[in-house]
């Protein structure tokens, strides 16, 4: 069971959990001598200030918005990779999207809540769960580089109000 799972959903300072997560990217992009560009950062921000994953079109569209000028596809595919690369975001495999990671540069399970009713997504850091796939890998002598695993289901506002 995931005890700790309905706390990502609750309410929280949202303004707050994006200026986090922003001065976390900076924090890590100064100590890997990267740069976080304007670009890069915007990628960020939209990310975090969405509580649903985000695909690249979605992204540039709201990207062109934010900027008031066209974006080119590759623009937003780079910078999506470079935050991918410094573990600032993940892909969300199943639905060819994005969301902010609120764990970077830490070792965790890539355990995703998706409402299938909202789209709402939030990633879960269970011991368990990495402890268990860690043990399964060893017993099989495999060498686990990278998992995602994905959960789709009620949210626990959706599981509240079903109509929504």
């Amino acid at each position: 069971m995931l005890t700790n799972a309905k706390l990502v959903h609750q309410p929280h300072d949202h303004e707050r959990t994006v200026n986090a997560a922003l001065l976390r990217a900076t924090d890590i992009c100064a100590a890997k001598n990267a740069r976080l560009t304007a670009t890069r950062e915007a990628v960020l921000r939209l990310l975090w200030q969405s509580h649903q994953p985000l695909g690249a079109y979605q992204l540039q569209d709201q990207l062109a918005e934010m900027l008031a000028k066209p974006i080119a596809p590759p623009t937003v595919y780079r910078a999506i990779e470079f935050l991918l690369q410094l573990g600032l975001i993940h892909r969300i495999h199943s639905l060819n999207a994005y969301i902010g990671c609120p764990f970077p540069g830490s070792e965790h399970s890539n355990l995703f809540l998706l409402c299938t009713q909202c789209g709402s997504a939030a990633e879960v850091a269970h011991n368990t769960v990495n402890n268990a796939l860690q043990s399964t890998c060893d017993k099989l002598n495999f060498t686990l580089q990278s998992q995602t695993i994905e959960l789709f289901g009620l949210c626990p506002r959706c599981s509240d109000n079903p109509e929504m």
